[in-house]
């Protein structure tokens, strides 16, 4: 028994067909939409941005275990893409008009401090990419200026413009002005402010339905916390029903929904766990934004994420085969 090696590995300790990587490739193909139309909104200033968070998050990864005496081919061999996922969510994440080197300096501290310092993968606490986007907002926002807004000439060679974003005229309760974009540019992107990655609404959906076909994520979670943040918000706006649409259309409300949201490691465990997760997730993103006129989804999953272990505490599943006990008639 000496020779005997035990393997830990972090829980749910669930056989599947599915593994860690071709879970992570399919995410990478079903972020390719909103990637693809980040770069044809805003150009070749989106794509360096992409290609160095991609690049320095797959590299601190590789450092990060070389340090740790691991062979460059074992880390290869192990290699499962969550680093790639990570890498181009902090990317899609801001906007071009932050410094090249602040999507470098977000994938670092994603990898480094948020994933690999924990164990690496699915030992984290919060999401890397969210808490990556929120040290780039938290360390560089002073430097940027106006949000860059894509024109509708920019995929022929136009110019780009930069304005505030939609959510602070739309969400002001002394003064509430409607964004002047219709419906149809909020979910293509036409025309608005904003990160790369979360403009083209169309586009994270269409990934978010890939996802969902092959069964990787289940859709009525990020639906959940849609439709809970736009009933939510018409709610604090006198039940108008006319902030619905541009309140989910409008931030980072899909991307983080999609994409984020749905981590498996920093979700609960249970059916029950994650509808009260996914509401409350959509009625702080939406009192934020009430609050704050700003963009809050990050800050909203990064704070559930936290309270995770204590839904997992109380809400616990069933054990496998149980079935409940009927006392019979007159028993005490």
């Amino acid at each position: 028994m000496a020779d005997r090696l035990l393997k830990f590995s972090s829980s749910p300790h669930v056989k599947s067909p599915k593994t860690t990587r071709q879970i992570m490739i399919h995410v990478c193909i079903a972020l390719m939409p909103a990637v693809i139309m980040g770069i044809v909104l805003f150009g070749g200033m989106a794509a360096l941005i992409l290609s160095l968070s991609l690049v320095s998050a797959v590299a601190s990864e590789f450092v990060y275990l070389l340090i740790c005496k691991k062979s460059f081919r074992q880390i290869a061999r192990e290699f499962d893409f969550t680093s790639c996922v990570t890498g181009l969510l902090v990317g899609m994440s801001i906007g071009v008009n932050y410094p090249w080197y602040a999507p470098i300096f977000g994938s670092v501290f994603a990898i480094i401090v948020v994933k690999m310092i924990f164990g690496g993968t699915g030992k984290n606490l919060v999401n890397p990419a969210v808490t990556g986007r929120i040290f780039i907002f938290m360390s560089f926002q002073a430097m940027v200026g106006a949000w860059v807004i894509p024109n509708i000439n920019s995929i022929t060679g136009g110019q780009i413009n930069s304005g505030a974003t939609i959510l602070g005229g739309l969400l002001d309760a002394k003064n509430p002005t409607f964004p002047t974009l219709s419906n149809w540019d909020l979910l293509l992107g036409t025309g608005l402010a904003g990160c790369i990655g979360e403009t083209c609404k169309l586009a994270l959906i269409l990934g978010g339905i890939y996802l969902a076909v092959l069964g990787i994520i289940n859709i009525g979670y990020p639906v959940i916390y849609v439709a809970v943040t736009g009933l939510f918000t018409v709610a604090l706006n006198g039940f108008n029903f006319g902030y619905f649409l541009p309140a989910i259309l409008s931030g980072g409300l899909m991307l983080g929904a999609i994409f984020m949201a749905t981590d498996y490691t920093t979700t609960p465990n249970t059916t029950l766990g994650n509808i009260i997760y996914f509401v409350m997730l959509g009625l702080i993103t939406a009192g934020l934004r009430q609050a704050t006129h700003m963009e809050v989804v990050s800050f909203a999953i990064l704070f559930m994420n936290l309270f995770v272990p204590l839904i997992d505490k109380f809400v616990l599943p069933n054990p496998f085969g149980y079935k409940k006990i009927k006392k019979a008639k007159g028993a005490k």
